[in-house]
Order: C-alpha cells, then sequence, then structure tokens
C-alpha cells in the first residue's frame, strides 16, 4: 500500500490511516485507568460547565472556567482523585468538541501520591485542534494527576481553559502501586515527557542550544508538496516550546537531506518538494530559500565535506524513480554542481519495492582527502571522491551483514575511522530487522576497510536512532523487530549502549512510548540524549507521536543512585572558540579530569544522522594546574568544518556540559 501513496496522493494516505485506525484503537503499553469512584476538582469553573464533566463519558459536556461576572485568569488547572495510587504512564485529554474556546496550549502535568506533594513529567504545547491529546511519560505512581494550562492553544490572549474528557492511563491497572520500583539509574533514566504540537519527523540542533524540529506540510501528516512546512523550537534552558510555519521558502520539507554547514546553518535539502533547497540560520532564526537542485530527491542523505560543501546522492522516494548520482552544493556560492562520477548504482539495496527504496537512507561519512565513505544500508561499500566530476570505487561488503535498510551507522571514533553499524532490515518495509552489529575500521582513502562482526544487540531494530555520547560509547534508541512504516507494533522499547571498549552491549531503561517510523533522537550539550516522534499518519492516527522524551545516560548517576557532579569547563582559549584543523586548544576546568572529546552538533531524519561524528583529543595538563592544552586534528576530512560540542570526561566518566567550539576552513 505505501508503494502507492506516492502515486495515488492524499485520498490513498487517508484510506490506508482509517485503515489503520481501525485496527489498532489501543495502546499495548499503557490501558485506561476505570474511573469509577474518581473526583475532580478545579481552580476555577463556569456555572453549568462543572469540572465533573471531565469524567461523564459524555464528549458534548465540558468543564470550562469562570467567565462570567468575571474573569478568571490564567493559569487554570484541573486535578483528579484516583482514590488510591496506581502506576500511571500516561494522560489524555478530549478538547472540547462544539467550539475550540478553552483549548490547552501550553501546560504542565504533575502527579502527587499525597496531594501535596508534586514531580512534573510533561511539559509542552498541544496541537490546537479537536484531536483527543495523549501524553506518555515514564512509569510513577500517583493518586492525583494535575494538568496545569499557561496558555489557550489559539494564543489570542485569552483566558479560559476548557476539556470535554480526562482519561489516566497505566501499564497494568491491577498492579499494586506499593509493589512499583523504578528502573536502577544504572540503566539511565528517562525523564520528562516534551508535549510538541507536531509530529517529529526531523531536528536539528542549533549552535544557539535550541533544537528546531519539524513534520511536514501539515503537523500529524507527510504527503505535501505544498511549500509549507511546520516547525517547532524547543529551548532546554527555558524549556519553551513554540511554534512556527514555515511558507517562505516554498518548500515542504519532510523526508529531506540535512546538514550543518561551516556556519551551522542548516542546509535542507528535497523531500516532500524534491528539488528545493533552504537553510535555517541559527544567527537570525529564520529560514531563507536557497538554490534547486539539479536533481529532484526524497529520502536522499547528505554530508558536509572537509571543503565546506555539501554533498547528496539518491533519493527516489521523490522526484522521480531512476539512478541519482551525486551533486554538490557549495554555501558560499548558493550552487549544486552535479558530480556523475559519483554513482548510485553500486551503493542500491536488493529492495522489493526496487529503486524506489533501494537508493534511500545512504549512511555517507565525509573524511580524509575530501572523500565520502559510503557505509551501506546496502551490503556493498564505496568511496566516492567529490573532485571534478566525481569517481566512484568499490570498497568490498560489510562483512557477512545483509542489506540492512533503516538501520544505524555511527562515527564514534574520526581519528581511528571506527563506525558502529548496527540493525536495518533486508527491504524497507514487511520484512524482519536485524540484532546484528558490527564494527567497520577505515584505512587508507579508497582501500577496503577492516569490518569486524560484533555481538548482537538484544534487540532487532529497524526504524531506530543512534548517537554518540561524548564518552565514545553509543546509545540506540527506538526501533520495531519487523519493519512496516505507521505501525507501533514489535517495538523495541529499552534502549541499548554499545561499549567500544568491551565490544558488549548493555540493555537501558525503556522510553514511554514506542519510538519507530519517523523517530528522531539528538545528543544534546549537556550530555543528555533527545528521543522522539513517530508516526506523521494523519488525523487521529494513533501511531502519531506528538512529544519527545530525554533521556539521562548512566554516567550522569553516582553508585547510589544520585545525580553524579559533572565536571564544568571554566574557560576555552582562544576565547573567540574558532579554530582551524591543526591548531592549539586550551581548557580549564574546575577540577581534574581523565579526557576530551569533541561530538559534532547533530541532525536527524528517518534513522539518518550524518552531522554526528567524535573526536577524541588527547591533552595535557600543565604542572599542579587544572589547564589542558589539546591539539586539533590537522585534516578536515576527520574535524569536519562546522560546530561542534567540547565535553570533559572525568576518572568516574562523568562528562561536562559543552562548550560550543566552531571549526573553521582550512
Amino acid at each position: 500500500m505505501l508503494c502507492n501513496i506516492r502515486a495515488f496522493g492524499l485520498v490513498c494516505v487517508e484510506v490506508f490511516l482509517l485503515s489503520a485506525r481501525a485496527s489498532a484503537q489501543s495502546f499495548p503499553w499503557a490501558r485506561t485507568i476505570p474511573r469509577a469512584g474518581w473526583t475532580v476538582t478545579a481552580d476555577s469553573y463556569q456555572a453549568g460547565n462543572e469540572p465533573a464533566n471531565v469524567l461523564d463519558g459524555n464528549s458534548a459536556t465540558i468543564w470550562h472556567t469562570q467567565y462570567t461576572p468575571s474573569m478568571a485568569p490564567l493559569p487554570h488547572y484541573i486535578q483528579v482523585d484516583m482514590q488510591r495510587s496506581y502506576v500511571v504512564n500516561g494522560f489524555s485529554y478530549q478538547p472540547r468538541q462544539g467550539g475550540s474556546n478553552g483549548n490547552i496550549g501550553q501546560h504542565t502535568i504533575t502527579l502527587s501520591n499525597d496531594g501535596n506533594n508534586w514531580s512534573q513529567v510533561v511539559f509542552g504545547t498541544f496541537l490546537n485542534d479537536g484531536t483527543t491529546k495523549r501524553s506518555f511519560f515514564s512509569n510513577a505512581t500517583a493518586r492525583y494527576i494535575r494538568i496545569t494550562a499557561q496558555t489557550e492553544a489559539q494564543g489570542a490572549g485569552n483566558q479560559w481553559s476548557s476539556m470535554a474528557e480526562l482519561n489516566v492511563y497505566s501499564p497494568n491497572p491491577s498492579q499494586d502501586a506499593a509493589s512499583f520500583r523504578p528502573p536502577p539509574t544504572s540503566q539511565g533514566r528517562w525523564t520528562t515527557t516534551i508535549d510538541l504540537p507536531i509530529v517529529p519527523a526531523a531536528a536539528a540542533l542549533s549552535r544557539t542550544g535550541e533544537v528546531i524540529l519539524w513534520s511536514a506540510f501539515r503537523p500529524d501528516l507527510f504527503s505535501g508538496g505544498t511549500g509549507i512546512t511546520e516547525t517547532v523550537h524547543w529551548d532546554p534552558t527555558t524549556q519553551t516550546v513554540s511554534q512556527r510555519s514555515v511558507a517562505n521558502t516554498r518548500h515542504d520539507m519532510f523526508c529531506p537531506g540535512i546538514s550543518l554547514d561551516v556556519d551551522g546553518q542548516f542546509i535542507v535539502s528535497g523531500g516532500n518538494d524534491n528539488r528545493r533547497t533552504s537553510r535555517y540560520d541559527p544567527a537570525s532564526g529564520s529560514w531563507v530559500t536557497a538554490s534547486q537542485m539539479n536533481v529532484g530527491r526524497g529520502y536522499q542523505s547528505s554530508t558536509t565535506l572537509a571543503d565546506g560543501r555539501v554533498f547528496t546522492i539518491g533519493g527516489s522516494w521523490s522526484g522521480g524513480r531512476f539512478q541519482k548520482d551525486g551533486e554538490v552544493y557549495d554555501p558560499r556560492t548558493d550552487t549544486w554542481t552535479n558530480v556523475t562520477g559519483c554513482r548510485t548504482a553500486p551503493m542500491l539495496t536488493s529492495d522489493a519495492q526496487g529503486i524506489y527504496r533501494a537508493d534511500n537512507h545512504a549512511w555517507l561519512f565525509a573524511y580524509r582527502q575530501n572523500s565520502v565513505f559510503h557505509a551501506g544500508p546496502s551490503r556493498n561499500m564505496n568511496w566516492y571522491g567529490v573532485s571534478g566530476s566525481g569517481t566512484t570505487r568499490a570498497a568490498g561488503t560489510r562483512g557477512d551483514a545483509a542489506d540492512a535498510m533503516c538501520g544505524i551507522a555511527v562515527m564514534y571514533d574520526a581519528v581511528q575511522g571506527l563506525i558502529l553499524a548496527a540493525g536495518g532490515s533486508p527491504n524497507y518495509q514487511d520484512s524482519w530487522a536485524t540484532r546484528d552489529a558490527y564494527r567497520i575500521q577505515l584505512g587508507a582513502v579508497n582501500a577496503n576497510p577492516t569490518v569486524t562482526r560484533l555481538e548482537a544487540m538484544a534487540h532487532a531494530r529497524a526504524f531506530g536512532n543512534g548517537v554518540v555520547l561524548p564518552d565514545g560509547t553509543v546509545l540506540v534508541v527506538g526501533g520495531q523487530a519487523y519493519a512496516v512504516p505507521f505501525t507501533d507494533t514489535t517495538p523495541a522499547l529499552p534502549a541499548e549502549l554499545f561499549d567500544p571498549a568491551t565490544g558488549r552491549w548493555t540493555s537501558l531503561a525503556s522510553i514511554a512510548v514506542p519510538r519507530t517510523y519517523h523517530s528522531v533522537a539528538l545528543l544534546l550539550p549537556d550530555a543528555t540524549v533527545l528521543a522522539g516522534g513517530g508516526g506523521l499518519c494523519g488525523r487521529g492516527c494513533p501511531q502519531n507521536h506528538f512529544d519527545v522524551q530525554v533521556f539521562q545516560p548512566p554516567y550522569l548517576f553516582a553508585a547510589d543512585g544520585t545525580r553524579a557532579r559533572q565536571p564544568v569547563i571554566r574557560s576555552v582559549t582562544p576565547a573567540a572558540a574558532a579554530l582551524r584543523p591543526g591548531a592549539t586548544l586550551t581548557a580549564e576546568t574546575d577540577g581534574a579530569v581523565a579526557s576530551f572529546s569533541l561530538v559534532r552538533f547533530g541532525s536527524s531524519t528517518h534513522t539518518v544522522n550524518t552531522d554526528q561524528r567524535r573526536v577524541p583529543l588527547a591533552a595535557t595538563a600543565a604542572p599542579g594546574t587544572t589547564t589542558y592544552t589539546m591539539t586539533l586534528p590537522s585534516d578536515p576530512g576527520v574535524l569536519l568544518p562546522g560546530y561542534w560540542m567540547l565535553f570533559a570526561v572525568n576518572g568516574a566518566g562523568v562528562p561536562s556540559v559543552a562548550r560550543t567550539i566552531q571549526v573553521l576552513l582550512p
């Protein structure tokens, strides 16, 4: 069915989604708690619109805050007493169905077992429509649950809030809450859920510290080619979520290539509007139109090169189905140039749907001598030369691996040319994923790399995401064992951590909801990981996940379960923190540390993050001080131009909050 979506358009999409909704009305990880005997209170209500209406099973009756004879001002809350404590993992709110006045926008959800001590499990902003809003979070215990509205969704300055129905979810409503124990912090911890007014199918970390996330022409549906992209800005420092519709570039940026250039601009190419290119400027917070590609593409990959240009290849999901050889974008001249010697044919998988899927989501790694290494997802690997008209040279096979579409590939040590490849499935959809993992070690450019089969993951994963951490370990999040877009079946809920030092995998805490097709994950400057999204399949589709969640890896906790103290990088020299490859960098810390590393700012869509990579740094301390001197790698194919996060890691393995470093062109 999915292979026909582009041919038959939106009607086909909605028919598919209606069928999906008919067969998937429940959430296997969460069940509604029976509401008999519950009581409900609120800070305010209008006579005739009492709080108890949210528990009467009638969507025509509502709770509404007071508006006459006087207006009760925001914020507003409504609070349920379930009469005993449950293990809870979700909350749903149905907006009023006879209008939109009072739809909740910015909000928090808090839990309590005694009505006095509260813990926040959700914050964010809801989409302004009449669909039921669901917020899932990590398992906790609660007798009371409260939602507090800070704004009305319309953003018009109105002061009222309203609600038709309210439900609370549990993984098992009959479980005794007294027996509940959260996972040990040795497995890490999933923290607060962040509700978004879009399903985030793409995300990138801005050099300002904001995370920019986007969906397509609608917050909840991909289809498109309409010249509009719905976006969200999340500021981790202020915890604010703001929404923006980007129309000025006339670019629906669903399923694009994403690369971050030397100035930290996002170069977003193709997708639903398959030839267009847009640039996001973090300094101004604005999107601007760039030159169109020579070839229309969607589901292609792109990567920033050692010389600052951006290389892209493949992308037959959109813009026609044929062999789409390489082209290169130069941000300095705003021009695209074909490099037809970089051929698509050698990188194709043997997908059952042919080239429509076979050239999707290439695993690309810019490397030495201004080359690009293609690690997969086909079992055949290749080297691309991007000078002149381009070259292609075969690099052997990925050991005994099969094609691994929608698997993960992460360069966790760029100095040694080490890449982890894991998961994926032989066909894009309707095929079983693998647990297999491999280490690829690059040597000389154009030579076959060394491929080593590793211990397998605990869970088979297609549509998952891999994130390199400051200590060189790799976190893998989400995915499903049987690859079917727009489903949450066979999910891999526990995260896993690969340790290159031991070659072993460790199972970690489970994320609150499945993160499968159209999910994202990014390393953040505080050494946590943002993961979320999944779906984008239309109004009311239960596989739409309008949220992200932050993971605190195990290295952020002490042995007794408390938060570990993170080292602090007090200063960096040069103060401008803008250096060229081979330069000397000095960092002063607040205590002795064991190592430093640079991790490049990342972007994420459809399992692809070609921007991230890690560079370990050898550091020497001045005698009797905590001032460390490091020499950056001199090869710009290792230390790509752009913005990086500098981390210090102490002897206990705890990383600092990062300092931002810009690597300039040689």
